[in-house]
């Protein structure tokens, strides 16, 4: 079987063929092989329904299964933003919009947030499965940390499922590898490979 992630960004590209590599005879193409596809405007009001809307575009567009994933950040003190605008909430770079989101909690101490990740897979006869799951965390009050991407470096782990003795480490402090074990992505594109496993 062949699955088009339908992403472009190296970042995603990476963590998802390295969560997707168990599953076997499955073949992963981007759309760094389809760059004739153009992605649809995220206009859904969800994580859930922007995801539908990438990978029922792109199944259709490549002929091919693809899974799309949207996800962001949601901040209880933000009244769950920035939310399904986390990548385009401040204009700029990741580093911008995480500058940004330090700025705006810097007189509150109610820092209790998650990561949030809907993974949707289409096939090109319409036929769709979703999936869903989060990461539980709080905002710290600096940057920590190398790896990750996007707000990695500010979001500080409280959730104890899959890695109790990273907790308040930020997601930019722990490996790759364990970060694949607790991180909201990994937790809904686990669910997907099971689902897929069965076709």
């Amino acid at each position: 079987m062949k699955l088009l992630l339908a992403t472009a960004n190296a970042h995603k590209i990476e963590e998802l063929r390295g969560l997707l590599c168990e599953i076997p005879g499955l073949e992963i193409v981007s759309l760094r092989d389809f760059p004739a596809i153009e992605m649809p405007d995220e206009t859904g009001a969800t994580m859930a329904e922007n995801a539908r809307i990438k990978a029922e575009h792109c199944a259709r567009e490549s002929g091919l299964p693809a899974m799309a994933d949207d996800s962001g950040i949601e901040v209880d003190a933000l009244g769950g933003e920035p939310g399904v605008r986390s990548a385009r909430w401040v204009e700029g770079s990741d580093a911008d919009r995480t500058n940004a989101l330090l700025h705006r909690l810097s007189s509150t101490h109610n820092r209790t947030a998650r990561y949030r990740c809907a993974i949707c897979i289409a096939w090109p006869d319409g036929k769709t499965v979703e999936t869903e799951d989060v990461c539980e965390g709080r905002i710290g009050f600096e940057w920590r940390g190398e790896n990750g991407f996007g707000y990695d470096p500010v979001f500080e782990i409280t959730d104890q499922t899959g890695l109790p003795h990273r907790v308040g480490r930020t997601m930019a402090e722990v490996l790759p590898e364990e970060k694949a074990q607790v991180s909201h992505r990994a937790r809904a594109v686990r669910a997907a490979a099971r689902i897929l496993n069965k076709h």
